[in-house]
């Protein structure tokens, strides 16, 4: 079982970011989609920080020295093309010293009306003992993110995995909980009650991609 944080589930300016990303009068700027989603990724990332290790430094100044705490762990931002790319440039905002990693993936229907999910690349470094944040906007059925991290997996072993998502439904999440094999933490913006026969969250707020960068074929 893996521990859950939604960022919305108190009242703060996360909902503001997430009405507009659901609005569909809004949602035609994609400039302000993909920002909504980007600042969504950097309010995670800081509650994040709040459970990372640090060590004790101290840092010169014109005029003295100044003890202070600086992050020890080794962090490694990843995230699935092409959706996920506004979140994970808000995670590097914040962690801006972090490794990146990527999966390309994508989901397609397969015969008697399922969706399948393939994976056609992946690309991170070493992840053994580091910290792994693993970033997209929508958490579905959660299939296709496992499937993303079991890709980068075979680069090494973490000792931590955050995963984030602008919104996840009930579903994912528990998918997530019960089937992740390392030590992980999720982390929502919103979690939404259901999925509609295609595996769409409801109410959602549509495909996060083609509302990032528009359609595809």
């Amino acid at each position: 079982m893996s521990n859950l944080f939604i960022l919305n589930k108190e009242a703060n300016v996360a909902s503001n970011y997430i009405n507009e990303l659901r609005d569909p009068a809004i949602q035609t700027d994609r400039a302000r989609f993909r920002r909504n989603l980007e600042r969504l990724g950097e309010l995670l990332s800081y509650e994040i920080s709040k459970t990372l290790d640090y060590k004790d430094i101290d840092v010169p100044t014109p005029l003295g020295v100044s003890p202070s705490r600086t992050i020890a762990d080794e962090l490694v931002v990843t995230t699935i093309l092409r959706a996920g790319l506004p979140m994970y440039q808000g995670v590097l905002n914040v962690f801006d010293h972090a490794d990146s990693g990527f999966v390309a993936s994508y989901r397609s229907n397969a015969p008697g009306n399922d969706v399948e999910i393939n994976m056609e690349y992946v690309a991170s470094g070493n992840l053994d003992g580091k910290i792994v944040i693993l970033a997209d906007p929508m958490l579905a059925t959660g299939k296709s993110l496992l499937l993303a991290l079991e890709g980068l997996l075979k680069n090494g072993t973490p000792k931590h995995v955050h995963i984030m998502a602008a919104i996840a439904s009930e579903e994912g999440v528990k998918y997530i909980q019960e089937n992740i094999k390392v030590p992980a933490s999720l982390w929502m913006a919103a979690v939404d009650p259901e999925l509609n026969s295609k595996s769409y969250i409801i109410p959602g707020l549509g495909d996060a991609g083609d509302l990032c960068f528009g359609e595809k074929l």
